[in-house]
């Protein structure tokens, strides 16, 4: 899940998994594969790093349980 920022300066979690597009029109629209869409404050590189920073740290969280189930 990501933090992002509705228009309105809302703040909510999106599950990124479920990302069909993104378009810039030329605001952010996120197009989710049920079709339905947000428009939101991030660009596009921002959501980038927010999903890659979010699979950083589940990666890191993965390799210390494996560590620590090795023991």
């Amino acid at each position: 899940m990501i933090l992002l920022t509705k228009r309105n300066n809302e703040k909510f979690l999106l599950n990124y998994l479920q990302i069909q597009c993104i378009e810039m029109i030329p605001e952010t629209k996120i197009v989710m594969m049920n079709h339905d869409y947000f428009l939101v404050c991030e660009t596009i590189e921002e959501i980038i790093a927010k999903i890659a920073e979010y699979n950083a740290k589940v990666q890191d969280i993965h390799r210390e349980i494996s560590v620590e189930d090795r023991h």
